[in-house]
């Protein structure tokens, strides 16, 4: 690999690009809502902007907590924490990110997504990445907030301001967050350990993690059906909510019954599938309508 390759891989690296997929699918259902009036270059601008905006909040995430990773199995390869970019270009680089996110929001949604997608950088890096996660174990619901905004962006975006469809949307990806996140904690709780970061198990412990995983899975499903109950999205919606709403309900189940690493591995990897198929879900019933 010549050195341009290495160094543009090193640079993607920091925006996490396992998560951005997930960040603008998460953003197309209010667009979808409302795809009769909306230009396909537009709506593909926009979701550009949502995007560059999930990766600064990334990128100054890792200039933030690049020693913290160092101590970590799970990111000590990490471009920072690995010394394969200067601390100073990650942080211009996630810099520049804001700036161009900002501007492309800013025409393509107006100003309150682009508000909307400043206020989740800054939510992310210095509420959630600087005040909370070395303090509380309740970083992860806090936190949720900040990647749950893509919605909210697409909304402001396509109407200029936050409805209902928007704000349930947000509802669902925030009370989804900390049952995928603890799952994580529950078998790397060494790791959050030797980084001194608080996470439930290493703090109330892994029996009382396991229940808190129960309650916010179970307080999910209600906010998963209401969209089909205010007639946002019809009964193939409502059904397929219905199923998978029990499919990840039983995984989470599974791992206070099993209390083994695997479990939690499992539940973490249904959590994804669970939260794509879900939007997945909603798209197919607003294009079948």
């Amino acid at each position: 690999m010549t050195r341009t390759l290495a160094e543009i891989r090193n640079y993607a690296a920091l925006t996490k690009p396992r998560i951005l997929p997930m960040v603008l699918f998460t953003g197309l259902p209010p667009m979808a809502m409302a795809a009769h009036t909306l230009e396909p270059l537009w709506a593909l601008w926009t979701l550009v902007g949502i995007a560059l905006a999930g990766a600064a909040a990334n990128t100054l995430n890792c200039y933030v907590e690049r020693d913290r990773d160092a101590l970590m199995e799970r990111t000590r390869e990490r471009p920072l924490p690995a010394q394969e970019i200067e601390p100073r270009r990650a942080l211009l680089f996630g810099l520049a990110l804001s700036l161009l996110a900002t501007a492309i929001l800013l025409a393509t949604g107006g100003p309150l997504a682009a508000g909307i997608g400043v206020a989740s950088i800054l939510f992310y890096v210095f509420v959630y990445t600087v005040w909370l996660k070395p303090r509380s174990i309740w970083n992860a619901v806090v936190g949720g907030a900040s990647g749950a905004v893509a919605p909210l962006i697409a909304d402001a975006a396509v109407d200029g301001s936050v409805g209902p469809a928007g704000w349930l949307l947000f509802a669902i990806i925030f009370f989804w967050q900390p049952p995928h996140v603890w799952a994580i904690a529950l078998y790397r709780y060494r790791d959050y350990a030797a980084a001194g970061i608080p996470v439930p198990p290493n703090v109330i412990g892994a029996e009382a993690t396991r229940w808190q995983m129960l309650r916010y899975t179970l307080a999910l499903l209600p906010v998963t059906l209401a969209p089909a109950a205010l007639g946002l999205l019809g009964a193939p919606y409502l059904a397929a909510a219905i199923v998978l709403g029990g499919w990840f309900t039983w995984h989470v189940v599974r791992v206070l019954r099993e209390r083994t690493d695997e479990a939690a591995r499992r539940a973490f990897r249904v959590s994804l599938l669970y939260l794509f198929a879900l939007f997945s879900a909603m798209l197919a019933d607003l294009f079948l309508a």
